[in-house]
């Protein structure tokens, strides 16, 4: 969190307009998305995982809901189809990790293009999808604000909270600390390690689903080009720089919170200063890099996560 205000003053102190209230809403506003997919991301890397499929996951889901409402299907059916679209692709993830005993970095991988080519095959052509003109109620989700707040910002804050009740209060959520921590130990206590394994990702890939709806609906609509951008490794630093550990077991929720200011006040500085794309994914990709050694040298790897199945 120091680092993350020093940023803040530093960009405060050499960029005309950074603390501005209008560009702080901003900033806020263009991150809802990324802390929400941090949230997601947060609770499959606790239990000693990831899932870089989630951005497939999200726009496939999303855009096969939008063409079946297209096709004369009330959104909210289309929508149930999309999330049990979603819901079938981290069933299968989870499975592959917790009963083939393939590493989650490598099944999620391949899991992304997979996805996404099931989607670009049986689902849609196009790139672009726009939001449904007659649905009201997505239009205020993308642009009503209360008290000058964008609504997306108080999705994220009430997303937030009820993640945090679900790891703190909930024997699954504090499972998913249990498995993170020691894989073993957890199988030995009495949890289904396995089913639970399951469940992180078939959870994280629905969050992916809904962060969806919220991105289509603050833009105006989705792009499938979105899968080949940075956007996964922007949710990985979210958590990484936020101080969740890839060994699995540490953060929470004020973790994502951290990583998502951070993350935020990076990209807004870098397009305030109007660096070049390329400039911008050079310096997140070694601000990744550093934070990754820095992770590993606070929390080295044990014999439990060297083991078959996790990271």
């Amino acid at each position: 969190m120091a680092l993350t205000v020093a940023m803040f003053a530093m960009f405060s102190f050499i960029l005309d307009n950074f603390f501005s209230s209008g560009n702080v809403i901003t900033l806020l506003r263009s991150v809802s998305v990324l802390g929400m997919l941090g949230l997601g991301m947060a609770i499959t890397v606790i239990g000693r995982g990831v899932d870089l499929s989630m951005v497939a996951t999200m726009v496939v889901g999303i855009v096969w809901s939008l063409k079946l409402h297209q096709s004369g299907m009330d959104f909210v059916t289309a929508l149930i189809i999309g999330a049990a679209f979603a819901i079938v692709m981290g069933m299968i993830i989870g499975i592959i990790v917790a009963y083939a005993e393939i590493p989650a970095v490598f099944t999620t991988l391949a899991m992304g293009p997979v996805i996404f080519g099931i989607g670009n095959v049986a689902f849609f052509t196009e790139d672009t999808h726009n939001a449904p003109a007659d649905v009201e109620w997505l239009r205020a989700l993308g642009f009503e604000r209360f008290l000058g707040v964008p609504a997306s910002i108080y999705i994220l804050a009430a997303s937030a909270f009820l993640v945090f009740l679900f790891l703190r209060y909930t024997r699954y959520g504090r499972s998913i600390y249990a498995i993170g921590d020691n894989m073993l130990a957890a199988r030995h206590t009495g949890f289904p390690v396995r089913p639970m394994l399951v469940g992180k990702y078939v959870l994280a890939a629905l969050i992916a689903f809904m962060v969806g709806l919220i991105f289509t609906a603050t833009n105006s609509g989705i792009n499938t080009r979105l899968v080949y951008t940075t956007l996964v490794y922007d949710v990985l630093l979210v958590v990484v720089l936020g101080g969740i550990g890839l060994s699995g077991g540490k953060g929470g929720v004020r973790n994502v919170i951290v990583g998502t200011l951070f993350v935020g006040v990076l990209l807004n500085g870098m397009t305030i200063m109007n660096l070049s794309y390329t400039t911008q994914n050079f310096i997140k990709s070694l601000v990744m890099l550093v934070a990754l050694i820095a992770e590993t040298m606070l929390n080295p790897r044990d014999e439990q996560t060297s083991q078959s199945g996790d990271i």
